[in-house]
């Protein structure tokens, strides 16, 4: 099967970006099914039911969010009846939504998508490797799914990677989000699971992580507080990893990483 995970979606410019590049794509490189981080899409906080339709109506099959999953009030009713749309699965038991789901492409394959956000210079939730674990021990590749999609949403580099040896050899991909700059370390681990630290973001690159780059910097020029943080304008980038698993052992066979439009240099699989 062929996958490809699209980076956090930020604001108007990251589904714009979408939007333009994601239908070619899907196309171009046969793609079996699209998850994309969908955390930032409201003007740079959160997600709302009618951007989560906009983003299916484009490709998406799955949207994650991360740290940002709340900042639109209206979700935490939504995401209760929406099983595309996940939030980490190490959030208390009682929080809304799930941080697993389990899907069908069109040719009837199973795949299951994960969340779990990182603890290092983030929130203090659940232990995200305890929390993988199990979930893995509960639905092993082959048993419970023809490929496993792990998104690991954090801040440090250490954490991700490590999660990715947690999992290596029982999931098809370790793929990170959050820090919204793509990593140059696409690769596939001894045990055959596909890995990047950080997809990187589907938004503005002339810009400080997408934000308008004249208030960002200036906070921390004069340590003072600025105009609320809002999206840059401009062409952004469609930044993302692209996986093609083994049909038998779920696990990776290729991968590599995807950039269409704006500031960035494109890349596309071989």
């Amino acid at each position: 099967m062929r996958f490809l995970y699209c980076g956090d979606v930020l604001g108007k410019p990251g589904r714009d970006a979408l939007a333009t590049h994601l239908p070619t794509l899907r196309e171009e490189l046969g793609l079996d099914f699209v998850i994309a981080c969908g955390e930032n899409a409201a003007h740079g906080f959160g997600i709302t039911a009618a951007i989560c339709q906009s983003l299916y109506d484009i490709g998406v099959d799955v949207i994650t969010l991360g740290n940002h999953a709340w900042d639109q009030r209206e979700i935490i009713s939504y995401i209760s009846a929406e099983p595309r749309l996940l939030r980490p699965l190490n959030y208390p038991p009682e929080t809304p939504g799930q941080g697993m789901g389990l899907y069908r492409t069109k040719k009837g394959r199973r795949v299951i998508v994960i969340q779990v956000m990182c603890r290092l210079f983030m929130d203090a939730l659940d232990d995200p490797f305890r929390a993988l674990e199990e979930c893995l021990e509960r639905h092993p590749l082959r048993d419970a799914a023809d490929a496993i999609i792990v998104d690991v949403h954090g801040e440090a580099s250490s954490e991700k990677a490590a999660l990715g040896h947690l999992a290596d050899g029982r999931v098809s991909l370790v793929v990170g989000s959050h820090s919204h700059i793509p990593t140059a370390d696409a690769r596939i681990m001894p045990g055959g699971t596909g890995f990047q630290t950080d997809a990187g973001m589907c938004g503005p690159y002339d810009s400080v992580i997408g934000m308008k780059k004249e208030p960002a910097t200036a906070r921390f020029v004069t340590k003072m507080p600025t105009e609320r943080l809002s999206p840059a304008e401009g062409e952004g980038t469609l930044c993302g990893v692209f996986v093609e698993t083994n049909d038998q052992t779920g696990l990776a066979e290729r991968i590599a990483p995807v950039r269409a439009g704006g500031v960035l240099k494109p890349a596309r699989p071989e």
